[in-house]
């Protein structure tokens, strides 16, 4: 079983930026997807940023802003988050999706307020 342990939240600046990372233990490859998905208090989960291989794609809200890279030799994704904005400030999820199942981490609060 996939465990999916993510890092790099915080408190930021409008204007700021962050990076998170997660780490993926267990038998894990790089052709899966992996993904961020972020849910603000009241609001659904959605997808944020999503990579298989080397393609990668993106929530239109955080387009231009937002990119997210894999080192498959750390099984480790990262989201560079950079010109954050007030409306980014969620929980953020690290996600796989290995044979139609999708695994979760257990989140890292953002928060953007000056």
């Amino acid at each position: 079983q996939v465990q999916l342990v993510e890092s790099g939240g915080g408190l930021v600046q409008p204007g700021g930026s962050l990076r998170l990372s997660c780490v993926a233990s267990g038998s894990v490859f790089s052709t899966y997807e992996m993904s961020w998905y972020r849910q603000a208090p009241g609001k659904e989960r959605g997808m944020v940023a999503a990579i298989t291989g080397g393609y990668a794609n993106y929530a239109d809200s955080v387009k231009g802003r937002f990119t997210i890279s894999r080192d498959n030799a750390k099984n480790t994704i990262y989201l560079q988050m950079n010109s954050l904005k007030p409306e980014d400030t969620a929980v953020y999820y690290c996600s796989i999706l290995i044979n139609g199942r999708r695994s979760w981490g257990q989140g890292t609060q953002v928060t953007v307020s000056s």
